[in-house]
């Protein structure tokens, strides 16, 4: 098994916006039978609900191939329908997608990373504000705790207490892997 799990608060600078107040607090998006927490701007939600739909992104998570082709095929349908800035850093040797997420499928545990960088995992990851503290409470519960859902628990609750930007309650999506994964 492996499990998702993020936490529902959503900040503007300052401003906390807790779940109680956001009718769409939960962090977790599913295209398809992949399950993905993407983390930055708000922005990101509404545009990548449209974008992995779009017929020209042909969106597809199912390994680390085809997730990267599919952030290839998604670069330049964030720029023309969506108006991305690519801009972040002078020095980046490419243009931004300014999208960073973690997601999980019967595959296995993958992120994705703003230059269009795609992981596959073994065991746990986390991104976001909270992912230090994520990933320590996994590190430390992996070998003590007996499911993905309670792994993933720790570390999003450990977010929560510690991260300023992070609060809960949380949400979860867990899935099957396949044989292999």
């Amino acid at each position: 098994m492996a499990c998702i799990a993020a936490d529902t608060l959503t900040t503007f600078g300052d401003i906390r916006l807790g779940a109680h107040l956001d009718h769409n607090h939960n962090k977790i998006q599913t295209f398809g039978k992949t399950h993905m927490g993407i983390v930055g701007s708000a922005a990101h939600t509404l545009v990548a609900e449209r974008a992995f739909n779009d017929k020209d992104v042909k969106a597809d998570f199912s390994t680390r191939d085809s997730s990267f082709d599919t952030l290839i095929r998604l670069h330049p349908v964030l720029k023309e329908k969506y108006y991305l800035n690519p801009k972040d850093q002078e020095e980046d040797p490419y243009e931004t997608s300014q999208i960073d997420a973690v997601y999980v499928n019967k595959n296995g545990i993958f992120a994705m990373y703003s230059l269009r960088e795609v992981y596959e995992y073994t065991h746990y990851w986390a991104v976001g504000s909270g992912a230090c503290y994520a990933l320590g409470a996994m590190h430390a519960v992996y070998n003590k705790y007996k499911t993905a859902k309670d792994i993933a628990k720790a570390g999003a609750e450990a977010g929560a207490e510690f991260d300023t930007s992070s609060h809960l309650p949380l949400t979860m999506q867990t899935v099957k892997l396949a044989s292999s994964a």
